[in-house]
């Protein structure tokens, strides 16, 4: 299942930020949730619970369920490439992280419910499941009954994006239109998470 409660609650768990939202929230509070969370050392740790904790955060960031990742998995090791690298490019080009990415919403939860609500587009056609895989040169937009809502006007302005678009994404902002211009390598995808511990928790 998915996690619904508080998404700080989610950071402070994981030990890192994983939202921008988050970045403020721990700061103040950099200690686990809980009533005990200020005493928990995340040091004490063993081999198992590290790699779990990264599964996790990679489960958290890109906002899966447990049995969608594992599908992504495998998925990932059939591939030629390594394994830890193609299972991020995998989450990277769902359809909810490209409309993240490219600045159109403020966070996965919201890409998850513009695309859930039927407000996104792929190549002219409305696609409302947030883990449709996008492939190379398909162009994402935002469809033009939804263009006048508020948060889609924000976006156009360029609120939500990030200092540097990530290199294979092509974005018009003002024209609310993306496209995903060749598949994303590892080292153009930066997130918290070391995709190794990943690989290590599910090959064990």
């Amino acid at each position: 299942m998915r996690y619904t409660g508080p998404k700080v609650r989610l950071s402070r768990r994981a030990g890192v930020p994983l939202t921008r939202k988050a970045v403020r929230y721990f700061e103040q509070r950099p200690y686990p949730p809980g009533e005990h969370g200020r005493k928990t050392s995340r040091r004490t740790t063993g081999d198992y619970g590290l790699r779990l904790m990264e599964k996790q955060k990679l489960r958290w960031y890109y906002d899966v369920s447990e049995r969608q990742l594992r599908r992504y998995w495998d998925l990932a090791v059939r591939k030629p490439g390594a394994s830890g690298a193609e299972l991020v490019t995998l989450l990277e080009t769902r359809l909810a992280s490209v409309v993240l990415r490219a600045g159109l919403a403020p966070s996965i939860y919201a890409a998850r419910q513009y695309v859930n609500h039927g407000h996104i587009a792929v190549d002219g056609r409305k696609v409302d499941i947030p883990s449709y895989l996008v492939k190379p040169g398909q162009v994402i937009t935002v469809r033009e009954r939804s263009r006048r809502m508020q948060p889609f006007v924000a976006a156009a302005e360029g609120i939500h994006a990030d200092d540097r678009i990530a290199p294979y994404l092509s974005v018009d902002h003002a024209d609310l239109r993306i496209t995903l211009t060749h598949r994303p390598e590892r080292e153009q995808i930066t997130i918290p998470v070391d995709e190794q511990l990943v690989v290590e928790f599910y090959s064990r």
